[in-house]
């Protein structure tokens, strides 16, 4: 966490409903700095409810950057994500503000901070058999299969990921080897010059699990289920990354008429908190450089821990405005 002289960017973490947009919010006002989105989903201008991006009440407090800028026909990845946070990153400090990176996508965070795996490009055959795969044994099915082949990713995977398997599938047909051993190898293209002050808020299961179903109710409250219906209309390709947002399946399993509105909320609820466990992990054993709280953020969170991450802040040089 020392500041080696590099241009500072602050980095806030966590999983779903943890209190993480809140937080960059209030150290972007008191440092002057700008809120740059570093979720996979909120980067899709498609389901602003339901990927729960800043309101537009803190986009007017503070400046966002990255927040549905794409199209949901689009597909983003980590490597055009570390493009599009690179150019923001410098367009902020080039405007005296500090960069305040914010999400719950792990690996967007860690390909920017560390570089990108040296993964060989895979051709669309390789991705289009896997997909086929998948659809016909479905997701346990299909875990247990990558399981028999590639033990290590499939141990590192959960059954409904889809996207997530379908990647090691493909990675493992086209190359002969893991996915787990390209990500082990050096990586390449790790940001330079910059100075990344990482912080991440992991709460208690309790609380977390509350936090998550509470918020896919206010959701559906403001509006999530006519934004489905909106983007179902556009019958875009169901492997597309939007289309796998939380949620989306079951609301629009219940628009189908296959689910209750009761029985979707439930659904997506668990899933949610699933993988609000999986986040959990990642971070706690990915984010070795970071300060971790283990509590989130606002007042649905007993404690925090705004005065200790500011005090860090000003500690590494940064001064606060006003």
């Amino acid at each position: 966490m020392t500041m080696s002289g590099g241009a500072p960017v602050i980095v806030v973490a966590g999983p779903t409903a943890s209190g993480k947009s809140a937080l960059a919010v209030e150290i972007a006002e008191a440092f002057r700095g700008v809120v740059i989105n570093a979720d996979s989903m909120q980067v899709y201008a498609d389901l602003r409810v339901l990927t729960a991006r800043p309101s537009e009440a803190e986009e007017r407090r503070v400046p966002h950057r990255l927040y549905g800028v794409l199209d949901g026909a689009q597909k983003c990845s980590a490597g055009r994500w570390r493009e599009l946070a690179l150019a923001e990153i410098s367009r902020v400090q080039a405007a005296g503000q500090l960069p305040v990176l914010c999400g719950g996508t792990g690996l967007y965070i860690q390909t920017l901070m560390r570089g990108i795996a040296p993964v060989p490009a895979v051709p669309a055959s390789f991705r289009a058999e896997a997909t086929a795969l998948h659809a016909q044994l479905g997701g346990p099915g299909f875990h247990e299969r990558l399981a028999e082949r590639d033990p290590v990713m499939a141990a590192r995977l959960h059954p409904g990921n889809t996207q997530r398997l379908i990647r090691a599938w493909e990675v493992l047909n086209a190359t002969g080897r893991s996915l787990a051993d390209w990500q082990a190898a050096p990586r390449t293209g790790a940001a330079t010059g910059l100075d990344f002050l990482s912080f991440v808020l992991l709460p208690a299961r309790a609380p977390l699990y509350a936090a998550c179903d509470g918020r896919f109710m206010q959701m559906v409250e403001m509006g999530a289920l006519e934004e489905v219906r909106a983007l179902v209309a556009r019958g875009l390709d169901p492997a597309l990354p939007v289309m796998k947002a939380l949620g989306v399946r079951e609301l629009a399993a219940h628009l189908a008429g296959e689910l209750t509105l009761e029985e979707a909320i439930d659904q997506a609820q668990r899933e949610t908190r699933r993988y609000a466990k999986r986040q959990v992990t990642w971070f706690r054993h990915q984010m070795e450089d970071a300060m971790i709280f283990e509590t989130g953020y606002g007042a649905k969170y007993s404690t925090s821990p705004r005065d200790e991450i500011f005090s860090k802040i000003r500690q590494s040089g940064l001064t606060a405005k006003g």
